[in-house]
Order: structure tokens, then C-alpha cells, then sequence
């Protein structure tokens, strides 16, 4: 749930962002001690507080201070996020959407797995009361529910994920600080020097890093939530939420060095409660595994928004279904993200096995942060020793977990990794087919044609085709234009209209920019309108074209009145007709090898996006597409000899 705009610190600000910022880094506590005990083979109790020693440490040097202390700063006008942190560097560093298509496809990869995970890991309590509870049937009914609610917005439930995360948060520390009380000794974990004797002195201690990752794998949350919930409130609710967990992580400790028989797959999360205190625990942990996927759903929409404006993405359909700023619905992204998760607890089945796959991608997202942000402080002109201090520590910090997570890779870390690979295929395809084609676009000097399209305007044995006729051009330039739009005027079929309009627009890297500006070509014949947009706002083309033509018309800069006598005198407004050029590859340009599958793939990515009619908004009733040449003017030497007899 994401359509709360709370950027101002206040207490109900600080509550809220409970519910959007902390679901997934929240609910770790269900599996991670699990998962450092299953991996290290029994509950030994250097295996304890070395890991619980391990857990702190991370959430302090990753979660703290990388990410609340030092990545939220680097916002992009109040938002943030991997695609939010490219947007800020991308005119400075040409190569580094690589970065940000690996970073960003990780973390959509690992958003699959979340909602699986946290869901199964929540339910499987209840095998505590019954062995035979259907744990896989009622998550996958979970799940459906999850995701068939999107269509009709979150807000009617939205404003209970705070309190809930609340409530959820003080029974983690209500039952960690419990345990604690029984066996204090689990305090000396705060030494690191037992996280550093279990990572060198314990066999295969090292690699127990990959099951202590998955305390922080909502760190990245943080992040991207910034501009819903602002830096203050993040930084404040942190304090709250780094206590309960490392309370919970403590008790959970606690308990297992009072314990030592017990059995490796044994849930210390679970056991910690007390019997009377099972099943409500139950309840409020399902609750908090839902928040926890209903915050990664919503942070899917958003990356996948900014993707499209950032041409990482095809268009693809985006509804609104409630009025709250920020909140939109993808169902095609809905149906992706919900068919990934069926299949990762149909296949996986347990959440004991889930944690193999968990975390591998998400390292990739934060190595990925973590080169674009010293990027960043390059490009801010920090000190070379502070870019060196930050980019050799967390290098050394990711680099470790992402081996460490490496060890998953045939245990199920293939499948993030594979969604992820995917993923980053119609990322780049996307990008670099966009690339290609503007590569080929051929622009022309616009005031060459203004005397052609006057003596057009007046030749009256050409059919009038419009009274307003509008392209779009991606013309930076207010003196230049493609030469397809000139080639579909004058070649493709002469078109004979009263006023010629052409529309620009610009995505910026300002988030929440919408400006417009007017250029009258030639006076009251040919009129271009450019349009500026940050990439976090909707690009309802047509509505702002609408808005203009009112300013314009209020202001008499424009007449708009049908130019037909029959109607012009009863002030019947004239019809805007828009043109839409789709340029294609014509069986005479061949591309490279590499270039051409490129484009092949980005042909049938086209395919499954939305129209630029439906992606603008526009009246499907006053829009005609035209195919052109991809290269109106091919090159080359053709050398034909004529036979005469």
C-alpha cells in the first residue's frame, strides 16, 4: 500500500511507514535463525551467538548505516530507489543502465519470492497445533486473495498496515525481551567478536552468511520507499523496528541455549510463545506476512511505472483504481508477480526450502546500489578517500554474501536468478531496441518545409484530412523533426489540414516535473507543444493536451472553431485527428547479427505492450497509424545494368 503522501515527520507519518516501508525486513524473524540453524546442521551455541552476533552486525553496518544513514540521502527530489539513483547519474555515466537493469530486475525477481516465503513460513505455525494442517492450500488461497484485491485498490485496507506492523513489531519485542530475562547471556552477541569466530573457527562458518542475509533483505525497501514516506519518518520508525527485531532475534537465542536438544528444523520463532499466546501469534505473524506482500506488490507497480519512463520497459496498461496519490494497479505485472509466487510454493513447498532460493538476487540489487552510489558521490564531488572508504567496505560486505550465496545456487537459487535473467532480457532488449532505433532516426530542418505545407494548406484538390492534425515527434530540437512526420504529410498520402500540431515529450529526471512550452512554427498553421514529465507522473498525453488547447484558446492564442462556414457559425469546435507513425524494417536494411535479434526481440515485446494510443490516453476514434520505413533513405550501391535489345 503505497498512496499515502506522509513525507512530513509526524507520529502517525512514523506509524504508517510501519506498515508501507518494513513488511519484508519485518517478518524476517520467521525464518532467518531457522535458516542459520539448518544450514550449520544443529542449535550449537557458538552457532547461536556467532549468528545472532552476525545478524546484529548486519542490520547495523547494512541496513543502518549504508541505507538509513547514508543511501537516503541521495534522493531524486524526495524519491528514491535503484531506477530513482540512475535517473540522478544517467547523463553522466552513460553505461551504467546496465547497472540499473541488473539491480532493478534482482529486486523484481526477489519481490516473487518474498510473498511466498513470509505467507508459507507464517502459516506453517499452525502445524504446531496440527501435523497435518494443509499449509501449501491455505497460502495458495492467501495469495490468490492478495492478488485479486489489487484490481480494486488497497486503501480500504491500507490504513490498518500500520497499526497492525505496530502491534506486530512490540510482540516481537515483548517476546524477545521475555526470553532474554531467563538467559541474559545471550547479550554477549553484541561482541562482534563472536560473529568473527563463527565466520573463521566454525566449518563451513563462512558460508552461514547466505542464511544471515535474510535479515536484511528489506533493506532495500527502505530505499525505494522514500518518496511515500520521507527520510524522516524512515529514519525514525528504523529505531523502533531495529530494536524489536534484534530483541526478537536475542530472545529467539535466548531460548535456543536453554534448549539444546532441540530439533534443526524446530521454528524458534514459534517456540518463543507462550501456549496460551500460539494462535493469536499465529494470526498477527499471517497478518504481517500479508502487509509484507502487499508492500512488495505495490514497490513492483513502481518500478515497473518508472521503468516504462525510463524506456526499460514496453508500455503496458496502468490503472488508478483509487483516488490516492501513488496507488496503481499493473495486471499485467499483477498476473506475472502472482503466477511466480503459485509456482515458487507449489515447487518449493516448505519454507525451509524457500530460503535457499531467498536472498541470492537481492544481493545483486544492493552490489548494483552500491556501484551507482559512489557513482553518485563522484558526480557530488565527494573526496576520493570517502568514496574509496564506503565503495572498499561494502564491496567487501555484499561481495561476501553474494559468494556465500552462491553456495544456494543449485539448491534453488537457479530460480531467482533465472527470474531475474529474464527479467533483465526485456530490460535491455527494451532499451538498447529503443537505442537502435533512434540510432536511425533522420531528422530534418523543420522551416525547410513550412512553405510546402503552406501552399498544402491551400491547395483545396487535396481532400482536407483534419481541421487539426497532431503528431508526436521525439525531436529535441524546436527546428528539427523526424522525417518520417514530413514523409507521412507530403509522401504517404498528402494531407491537407488547417492547423499542424506537434507534441514533445520529454521524460526528466525530476520525478514530479509537468511543465509545458508553446512554439507557434509558423502562426496560427503549425504549432509544436513540449511537454516536460518526471518519470514518476502518469503520461496522460491526451488530458494535458486538452488543458493546453483550453489555456490556449482562453487566452485567444489559438482558434479552434471548425474552419467549415456550415458549422464555423455556430461555433462548433473543429476535429484534432492524430497520426501515429510506427516505423518498421524494411526488407532492404539488414541489420547486424547481435542488432537484429535485438530487434526481433524487441518487435514481439511490442507486441505484448500497449499501444502508444492507449499508453497516451488518446481518443481511439480520432487516431490513425501509419507504418513507415525504419530507413526512409537506405544507403548502399545498388548496381543495376539495363539490357536493350
Amino acid at each position: 500500500m503505497k498512496s499515502t503522501n506522509i513525507s512530513k515527520l509526524s507520529t502517525w507519518g512514523v506509524i504508517i511507514t510501519l506498515g508501507i516501508v518494513f513488511g519484508d525486513i519485518g517478518t524476517s524473524p520467521l525464518y532467518v535463525l531457522r535458516a542459520i540453524l539448518n544450514f550449520s546442521g544443529g542449535a550449537k551455541e557458538l552457532v547461536i551467538v556467532g549468528g545472532i552476533s552476525c545478524i546484529i552486525w548486519t542490520l547495523t553496518l547494512q541496513t543502518t548505516i549504508k541505507y538509513v544513514i547514508i543511501t537516503l540521502r541521495a534522493d531524486n527530489k524526495g524519491e528514491g530507489g535503484i531506477l530513482a539513483l540512475y535517473a540522478l547519474i544517467r547523463r553522466h555515466v552513460k553505461w551504467a543502465f546496465i547497472l540499473a537493469i541488473i539491480g532493478g530486475a534482482a529486486l523484481l525477481a526477489d519481490g516473487i519470492i518474498t510473498p511466498a516465503i513470509t505467507v508459507v513460513s507464517a502459516i506453517e505455525g499452525l502445524a504446531l497445533f496440527n501435523s497435518d494442517v494443509p499449509v501449501v492450500p491455505i497460502a495458495l488461497f492467501i495469495i490468490f486473495a492478495i492478488f485479486f484485491i489489487q484490481q480494486y485498490g488497497t486503501n480500504f485496507i491500507g490504513k490498518f498496515f500500520g497499526p497492525v506492523m505496530f502491534l506486530w513489531f512490540m510482540m516481537l519485542g515483548v517476546l524477545g525481551f521475555s526470553q532474554i530475562l531467563q538467559n541474559p547471556v545471550i547479550l554477549k552477541a553484541f561482541n562482534p567478536y563472536y560473529a568473527y569466530a563463527l565466520l573463521s573457527n566454525h566449518q563451513g562458518g563462512f558460508l552461514l552468511l547466505g542464511a544471515v542475509f535474510l535479515c536484511t533483505t528489506g533493506a532495500e525497501a527502505l530505499y525505494s520507499d522514500l518518496g511515500h514516506c520521507g527520510i524522516k519518518n524512515i529514519r525514525v520508525s528504523w529505531i523502533y523496528v531495529k530494536i524489536t527485531l534484534i530483541l526478537n532475534y536475542l530472545g529467539q537465542g535466548a531460548w535456543l541455549l536453554l534448549h539444546p536438544g532441540i530439533a534443526i528444523d524446530a521454528n524458534p520463532f514459534f517456540s518463543i510463545m507462550p501456549e496460551w499466546f500460539l494462535l493469536p501469534g499465529i494470526l498477527i505473524a499471517t497478518l504481517a506476512a500479508i502487509i509484507a506482500s502487499q508492500a512488495l506488490i505495490s514497490g513492483s507497480y513502481t518500478i515497473i511505472n518508472e521503468a516504462i519512463l525510463l524506456n526499460f520497459w514496453p508500455r503496458v496498461q496502468i490503472s488508478h483504481p483509487t483516488l490516492n496519490k501513488g496507488q496503481m494497479y499493473i495486471p499485467s505485472i499483477n498476473k506475472f508477480l502472482f503466477a511466480g509466487c503459485v509456482a515458487i510454493i507449489l515447487f518449493f513447498q516448505k519454507s525451509t526450502n524457500m530460503e535457499a532460493a531467498y536472498g541470492l538476487a537481492i544481493t545483486i540489487t544492493m552490489l548494483m546500489t552500491t556501484l551507482l552510489m559512489s557513482f553518485y558521490f563522484y558526480i557530488k564531488r565527494k573526496s576520493n578517500i570517502y568514496i574509496f572508504i564506503f565503495l572498499g567496505c561494502y564491496l567487501i560486505i555484499e561481495v561476501s554474501f553474494f559468494i556465500a550465496n552462491l553456495f544456494k545456487f543449485i539448491h534453488g537459487g537457479w530460480v531467482t536468478i533465472l527470474i531475474a535473467g529474464f527479467i533483465s532480457y526485456i530490460m535491455y532488449v527494451w532499451f538498447k531496441g529503443r537505442k537502435i532505433k533512434n540510432r536511425l532516426t533522420e531528422f530534418v530542418f523543420i522551416d525547410k518545409y513550412f512553405s510546402m505545407i503552406n501552399d498544402v494548406k491551400k491547395d483545396e484538390s487535396i481532400a482536407k484530412y483534419a481541421t487539426n492534425l497532431v503528431y508526436f515527434t521525439h525531436a529535441n530540437s524546436i527546428h528539427e523533426v523526424e522525417s518520417k512526420v514530413m514523409y507521412s504529410i507530403f509522401n504517404k498520402q498528402p494531407k491537407r489540414a488547417d492547423v499542424y500540431w506537434l507534441i514533445h515529450v520529454d521524460v526528466v529526471d525530476d520525478p514530479h516535473t509537468l511543465t509545458y512550452k508553446i512554439t507557434p512554427l509558423i502562426p496560427g498553421s503549425f504549432i509544436r507543444i513540449d511537454f516536460r514529465i518526471g518519470f514518476k507522473v502518469p503520461t496522460k498525453i491526451y488530458l494535458y493536451f486538452r488543458k493546453v488547447i483550453e489555456t490556449l484558446v482562453s487566452n485567444s492564442e489559438v482558434d479552434i472553431t471548425s474552419r467549415y462556414p456550415s458549422l464555423r457559425k455556430y461555433a462548433v469546435t473543429g476535429d484534432f485527428r492524430f497520426v501515429l507513425t510506427d516505423r518498421v524494417q524494411g526488407f532492404d536494411y539488414d541489420f547486424k547479427p547481435f542488432n537484429q535479434f535485438i530487434m526481433d526481440s524487441y518487435d514481439v515485446l511490442k507486441k505484448i505492450g500497449i499501444t502508444e494510443m492507449k499508453a497516451y490516453g488518446l481518443d481511439t476514434s480520432n487516431v490513425i497509424t501509419e507504418t513507415v520505413p525504419l530507413v526512409i533513405n537506405p544507403s548502399g550501391e545498388c548496381r543495376l545494368t539495363r539490357i536493350t535489345d
